[in-house]
Protein backbone atom coordinates (compact mmCIF):
# COMPACT_ATOMS: atom_id res chain seq x y z
CA UNK A 1 0.00 0.00 0.00
CA UNK A 2 1.36 3.43 -1.01
CA UNK A 3 1.20 6.37 1.05
CA UNK A 4 1.13 9.97 -0.29
CA UNK A 5 1.37 13.00 1.13
CA UNK A 6 -0.83 15.67 1.18
CA UNK A 7 -0.93 19.68 2.23
CA UNK A 8 -3.84 21.13 3.73
CA UNK A 9 -4.06 25.03 4.15
CA UNK A 10 -7.29 26.62 5.68
CA UNK A 11 -8.23 30.09 7.19
CA UNK A 12 -10.14 30.50 10.14
CA UNK A 13 -12.82 33.04 10.19
CA UNK A 14 -14.29 32.00 13.72
CA UNK A 15 -12.03 29.47 15.62
CA UNK A 16 -14.89 28.08 18.09
CA UNK A 17 -14.03 25.63 20.66
CA UNK A 18 -13.62 22.25 19.52
CA UNK A 19 -12.99 23.06 15.77
CA UNK A 20 -9.82 21.92 15.33
CA UNK A 21 -11.06 18.22 16.84
CA UNK A 22 -13.99 18.33 14.64
CA UNK A 23 -11.86 18.59 11.70
CA UNK A 24 -9.34 16.12 12.94
CA UNK A 25 -12.04 13.69 13.74
CA UNK A 26 -13.55 13.86 9.81
CA UNK A 27 -9.66 12.66 8.96
CA UNK A 28 -9.74 9.94 11.11
CA UNK A 29 -13.04 8.61 9.63
CA UNK A 30 -11.59 9.27 5.98
CA UNK A 31 -8.28 7.15 8.12
CA UNK A 32 -6.48 10.37 6.67
CA UNK A 33 -3.43 10.62 8.99
CA UNK A 34 -2.06 14.16 10.35
CA UNK A 35 1.66 14.31 10.44
CA UNK A 36 1.94 17.79 11.57
CA UNK A 37 -0.25 20.67 12.10
CA UNK A 38 0.67 24.66 12.90
CA UNK A 39 -0.76 27.68 12.39
CA UNK A 40 0.79 29.50 9.79
CA UNK A 41 0.72 33.51 10.20
CA UNK A 42 -2.40 34.61 12.20
CA UNK A 43 -6.10 32.66 11.40
CA UNK A 44 -4.39 30.86 9.08
CA UNK A 45 -3.50 26.96 9.46
CA UNK A 46 -1.44 24.58 7.51
CA UNK A 47 -1.32 20.69 7.80
CA UNK A 48 0.52 17.69 6.12
CA UNK A 49 -1.76 14.74 5.59
CA UNK A 50 -0.75 11.09 4.40
CA UNK A 51 -3.49 8.74 2.97
CA UNK A 52 -3.54 5.78 0.67
CA UNK A 53 -6.63 6.95 -1.16
CA UNK A 54 -6.42 10.58 -2.99
CA UNK A 55 -10.38 10.31 -3.44
CA UNK A 56 -10.95 10.67 0.54
CA UNK A 57 -8.87 13.94 0.11
CA UNK A 58 -11.23 15.06 -2.69
CA UNK A 59 -14.35 13.87 -0.62
CA UNK A 60 -12.67 15.79 2.35
CA UNK A 61 -12.50 18.84 0.41
CA UNK A 62 -15.89 19.26 -0.63
CA UNK A 63 -16.90 18.38 2.83
CA UNK A 64 -15.26 21.21 4.46
CA UNK A 65 -16.93 23.96 1.56
CA UNK A 66 -20.25 23.30 3.94
CA UNK A 67 -18.24 23.99 7.10
CA UNK A 68 -19.13 28.23 7.63
CA UNK A 69 -15.91 28.70 10.20
CA UNK A 70 -13.28 27.79 7.50
CA UNK A 71 -12.36 28.36 4.19
CA UNK A 72 -10.03 25.58 2.59
CA UNK A 73 -6.66 27.92 0.62
CA UNK A 74 -5.13 24.67 -0.46
CA UNK A 75 -5.61 21.42 -0.89
CA UNK A 76 -2.34 20.02 -3.54
CA UNK A 77 0.61 18.02 -3.09
CA UNK A 78 2.92 19.58 -0.74
CA UNK A 79 5.78 21.72 -2.17
CA UNK A 80 9.28 22.79 0.18
CA UNK A 81 7.76 25.74 1.07
CA UNK A 82 4.32 24.11 2.46
CA UNK A 83 6.96 21.93 4.31
CA UNK A 84 8.83 24.69 6.17
CA UNK A 85 5.36 26.93 6.25
CA UNK A 86 4.32 24.30 8.85
CA UNK A 87 7.19 23.38 10.30
CA UNK A 88 8.33 26.99 11.50
CA UNK A 89 4.35 28.48 11.40
CA UNK A 90 5.19 31.18 8.64
CA UNK A 91 5.38 31.57 5.09
CA UNK A 92 8.53 32.32 3.14
CA UNK A 93 8.35 35.47 1.23
CA UNK A 94 8.35 34.99 -2.63
CA UNK A 95 8.65 37.28 -5.02
CA UNK A 96 4.84 37.29 -6.83
CA UNK A 97 6.44 38.51 -10.15
CA UNK A 98 9.67 36.33 -10.21
CA UNK A 99 8.50 33.29 -8.79
CA UNK A 100 12.09 32.09 -8.28
CA UNK A 101 13.31 34.65 -6.15
CA UNK A 102 12.52 34.47 -2.40
CA UNK A 103 13.45 36.57 0.78
CA UNK A 104 14.46 36.88 3.98
CA UNK A 105 15.30 38.60 6.81
CA UNK A 106 18.12 38.44 9.52
CA UNK A 107 15.50 37.42 11.89
CA UNK A 108 14.38 34.70 9.39
CA UNK A 109 18.12 33.37 10.00
CA UNK A 110 16.50 29.84 10.98
CA UNK A 111 14.47 29.40 8.26
CA UNK A 112 16.70 30.56 5.76
CA UNK A 113 18.85 27.79 6.87
CA UNK A 114 16.23 25.28 7.04
CA UNK A 115 15.64 26.15 3.20
CA UNK A 116 18.81 25.75 2.09
CA UNK A 117 19.16 22.60 3.44
CA UNK A 118 16.28 21.00 1.91
CA UNK A 119 17.60 22.69 -1.72
CA UNK A 120 21.20 21.19 -0.93
CA UNK A 121 19.73 17.86 -0.33
CA UNK A 122 18.51 17.53 -3.96
CA UNK A 123 21.09 15.83 -6.48
CA UNK A 124 22.19 16.89 -9.69
CA UNK A 125 23.08 20.74 -10.82
CA UNK A 126 21.42 23.58 -9.55
CA UNK A 127 22.19 26.79 -9.32
CA UNK A 128 21.38 29.41 -6.35
CA UNK A 129 21.97 33.38 -6.16
CA UNK A 130 22.16 34.59 -2.62
CA UNK A 131 21.83 38.28 -2.37
CA UNK A 132 22.30 40.81 0.30
CA UNK A 133 24.97 43.30 1.63
CA UNK A 134 28.52 42.46 3.68
CA UNK A 135 28.02 40.71 7.19
CA UNK A 136 24.42 40.51 6.99
CA UNK A 137 25.04 36.55 6.98
CA UNK A 138 24.92 35.23 3.20
CA UNK A 139 28.23 32.89 3.95
CA UNK A 140 27.32 31.64 7.38
CA UNK A 141 23.79 30.56 5.79
CA UNK A 142 25.16 28.29 3.03
CA UNK A 143 27.24 26.78 5.80
CA UNK A 144 24.96 26.09 8.36
CA UNK A 145 22.83 24.78 5.51
CA UNK A 146 25.58 22.93 4.56
CA UNK A 147 25.58 20.93 7.57
CA UNK A 148 21.97 20.67 8.25
CA UNK A 149 22.03 18.78 4.18
CA UNK A 150 25.00 16.54 5.71
CA UNK A 151 27.18 17.89 2.97
CA UNK A 152 30.81 18.89 2.48
CA UNK A 153 30.69 22.81 1.10
CA UNK A 154 33.74 24.16 -0.55
CA UNK A 155 34.75 27.67 -1.48
CA UNK A 156 35.48 28.32 -5.06
CA UNK A 157 35.88 31.97 -3.92
CA UNK A 158 34.79 34.19 -0.96
CA UNK A 159 35.29 37.19 1.25
CA UNK A 160 34.79 35.22 4.46
CA UNK A 161 38.79 35.42 6.38
CA UNK A 162 40.25 37.02 3.61
CA UNK A 163 39.83 37.65 0.11
CA UNK A 164 39.59 34.00 -1.38
CA UNK A 165 40.41 33.53 -5.38
CA UNK A 166 41.27 29.32 -6.01
CA UNK A 167 43.17 28.54 -9.31
CA UNK A 168 42.61 24.60 -8.26
CA UNK A 169 40.51 22.68 -6.15
CA UNK A 170 42.16 18.71 -4.80
CA UNK A 171 40.23 15.78 -6.41
CA UNK A 172 37.90 15.61 -2.81
CA UNK A 173 37.05 18.71 -3.04
CA UNK A 174 35.63 18.61 -7.10
CA UNK A 175 33.44 16.00 -5.88
CA UNK A 176 30.08 17.07 -7.20
CA UNK A 177 28.14 15.89 -4.08
CA UNK A 178 29.59 19.03 -2.59
CA UNK A 179 28.41 22.59 -2.49
CA UNK A 180 30.26 25.21 -4.24
CA UNK A 181 30.50 28.16 -2.56
CA UNK A 182 31.53 31.38 -4.81
CA UNK A 183 31.93 34.88 -4.41
CA UNK A 184 30.22 36.65 -7.55
CA UNK A 185 32.09 40.02 -6.92
CA UNK A 186 35.30 38.36 -6.54
CA UNK A 187 35.21 35.60 -9.14
CA UNK A 188 34.63 38.09 -11.90
CA UNK A 189 36.05 41.57 -10.56
CA UNK A 190 39.44 39.84 -9.07
CA UNK A 191 39.54 36.76 -11.61
CA UNK A 192 42.16 35.34 -13.34
CA UNK A 193 42.42 33.35 -16.09
CA UNK A 194 43.53 30.30 -13.97
CA UNK A 195 40.70 30.71 -11.65
CA UNK A 196 38.19 31.46 -14.05
CA UNK A 197 38.76 28.64 -16.19
CA UNK A 198 37.74 26.51 -12.87
CA UNK A 199 34.76 28.91 -12.50
CA UNK A 200 33.77 27.45 -15.56
CA UNK A 201 34.63 23.94 -14.83
CA UNK A 202 32.92 24.24 -11.70
CA UNK A 203 29.57 25.69 -13.60
CA UNK A 204 29.11 22.92 -15.74
CA UNK A 205 29.20 20.58 -13.20
CA UNK A 206 26.07 18.53 -12.10
CA UNK A 207 26.40 19.82 -8.81
CA UNK A 208 24.71 22.89 -6.32
CA UNK A 209 26.39 26.23 -6.77
CA UNK A 210 25.49 28.84 -4.59
CA UNK A 211 26.64 32.55 -5.95
CA UNK A 212 26.96 35.27 -3.50
CA UNK A 213 25.86 39.13 -5.76
CA UNK A 214 24.65 37.39 -8.47
CA UNK A 215 24.11 40.82 -10.27
CA UNK A 216 27.60 41.30 -10.71
CA UNK A 217 28.13 38.05 -11.58
CA UNK A 218 25.96 38.19 -14.32
CA UNK A 219 26.87 42.09 -15.28
CA UNK A 220 30.75 40.82 -15.32
CA UNK A 221 30.58 37.27 -16.93
CA UNK A 222 29.10 35.52 -19.56
CA UNK A 223 26.03 34.04 -17.20
CA UNK A 224 22.57 35.30 -17.24
CA UNK A 225 19.77 35.18 -15.14
CA UNK A 226 18.33 32.07 -17.22
CA UNK A 227 21.66 29.93 -15.74
CA UNK A 228 19.83 30.80 -12.08
CA UNK A 229 17.39 28.03 -10.74
CA UNK A 230 16.08 30.30 -7.81
CA UNK A 231 17.30 34.05 -6.40
CA UNK A 232 17.60 34.38 -2.44
CA UNK A 233 17.35 37.95 -1.25
CA UNK A 234 18.64 38.39 2.67
CA UNK A 235 17.97 41.99 4.38
CA UNK A 236 18.91 42.90 7.79
CA UNK A 237 15.26 44.63 7.87
CA UNK A 238 12.71 44.54 5.20
CA UNK A 239 12.87 47.69 3.66
CA UNK A 240 17.07 47.36 3.20
CA UNK A 241 18.03 48.23 -0.22
CA UNK A 242 20.75 46.36 -1.66
CA UNK A 243 23.26 48.39 -3.14
CA UNK A 244 26.53 46.90 -4.99
CA UNK A 245 27.88 50.40 -5.36
CA UNK A 246 28.46 51.14 -1.74
CA UNK A 247 30.96 48.36 -1.15
CA UNK A 248 32.42 46.79 -4.75
CA UNK A 249 34.74 49.20 -4.87
CA UNK A 250 37.00 47.64 -1.89
CA UNK A 251 37.00 44.90 -4.23
CA UNK A 252 39.02 46.44 -7.29
CA UNK A 253 41.46 49.66 -5.36
CA UNK A 254 44.39 47.11 -5.41
CA UNK A 255 44.17 45.63 -8.90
Amino acid sequence: MEYKQWYMEYKIHKNRPGLLGDIASMLGMLEVNILTINGVEGKTRGMLLETSDDEKIMLMGEMLKKVDNITVTALRSPRLVDKLAVRHGRYIDRDSDDRKTFRFTRDELGLLVDFLGELFKREGNQVIGLRGMPRVGKTESIIAGSVCAMKRWTFVSSTLLRQTVRSQLAEDEMNPHNVFIIDGIVSTIRSNEKHYNLLQHVMSMPSTKVIEHPDIFVRESEYTYDNFDIIIELRNIPSEEILYDSFTTSYSDDL
